[in-house]
């Protein structure tokens, strides 16, 4: 999947779930993960990473 496509993903995904979007791409991968779908899984990862990259930095 092209960088693009993530990133609509990603927005697509934080548009639906909100402050519990990046948790949510972390789930899919990881059931992935358990289902044996690797690429799947790295697709999701990719969603996540874009997601956090969303986020921006935090500040404590």
């Amino acid at each position: 999947m092209h960088v693009i496509e993530i990133q609509e993903h990603a927005r697509k995904l934080r548009d639906a779930h909100g402050d519990q979007a990046i948790a949510e791409a972390a789930q899919r991968a990881h059931a992935l993960e358990q289902q044996g779908d690797a690429e799947q899984a790295e697709t999701w990862r990719r969603i996540e990473a874009a997601l956090r990259e969303m986020q921006g930095p935090h500040v404590s």
